[in-house]
């Protein structure tokens, strides 16, 4: 079953295996729902997470396993308040995509989740046993979280520069990610994540390696004027810091620059 905010006949999703075309209909009205369902896949931006809320309360009762399928290490915490009687699953999600002007997806590498190794997961793995879409469970969740979530924070330059992966070559911006990357390791660590010392570099890398038009899903948003993931992507960086007296200079300046290219006003 399939559920957004626009109605539509069913999904596409393009790659170099081949199409996959899921049949809908893409349901729009949470009261069509009679009864709850066993696994929900949350999939939906961090600032629409409020507005699925509706969706929720009719598709989880007693024992449902919501799989939340969002950037940031927040999400069973932000998620387990609208989901009183099921289980959260928090995901690390590795799905590179890009919308194609024809309304379909195309697929850019093998998609894959990781998720922990708690309750709940077993019903993941099993719902998307002989997918397309590979599941890891990792007994070091933490770990697999922040290293997602440090590539999120540097990809928030995109945003800021209005520029894809290519800004990465420069050197100054370059030496400003490597920065960056390197106070959000600190915090990291802080919060229990095993990260090696040569993972900015690593990071920084991998953007300097990538096609120069490769984009990212916060500058996709700011490209089409909606709300950023600046608060799960970056100031978490910002309050993790400080709770452990961790100071973060340049996210002092990133977050409410990304703040306010989201939110304005102006």
């Amino acid at each position: 079953m399939l559920a957004g905010r626009r109605a539509r006949a069913g999904l596409r999703l393009r790659s170099d295996r081949g199409t996959v075309d899921v049949p809908g209909p893409v349901l729009t009205d949470p009261g069509a729902i009679r009864e709850p369902v066993d696994v929900v896949l949350l999939a939906v931006k961090t600032t629409q997470t409020v507005g699925a809320a509706p969706w929720l309360r009719a598709l989880c009762g007693p024992g449902t396993v919501v799989c939340v399928l969002q950037n940031g290490v927040q999400q069973r915490e932000d998620v387990a308040p609208l989901v009183p009687d099921g289980e959260v699953v928090p995901s690390v999600v590795w799905f590179p995509a890009v919308h194609c002007d024809d309304g379909s997806v195309r697929l850019l590498a093998d998609p894959r989740l990781t998720v922990p190794d708690g309750p709940g997961s077993s019903e993941v793995v099993e719902a998307l046993r002989g997918s397309r879409c590979a599941v890891d469970v990792s007994a070091d969740f933490t770990t697999q979280a922040w290293r997602k979530l440090l590539q999120n924070a540097a990809a928030g330059l995109m945003a800021l520069t209005g520029r894809r992966s290519g800004v990465f070559r420069r050197e100054d911006v370059g030496a400003l990610a490597l920065a960056y990357l390197t106070e959000c390791l600190a915090v990291a660590r802080a919060e229990g994540a095993h990260l090696p010392d040569d993972e900015p570099q690593r990071l920084l890398d991998a953007f300097r390696a990538a096609p120069v038009d490769r984009g990212t899903s916060i500058l996709a948003d700011r490209e089409a004027g909606r709300r950023l993931e600046w608060d799960v992507r970056n100031d978490v960086v910002r309050r993790r810091g400080r709770a452990h007296g961790i100071a973060t200079p340049i996210s002092d300046v990133l977050v409410p620059l990304l703040a306010a290219t989201s939110d304005g006003p102006g």
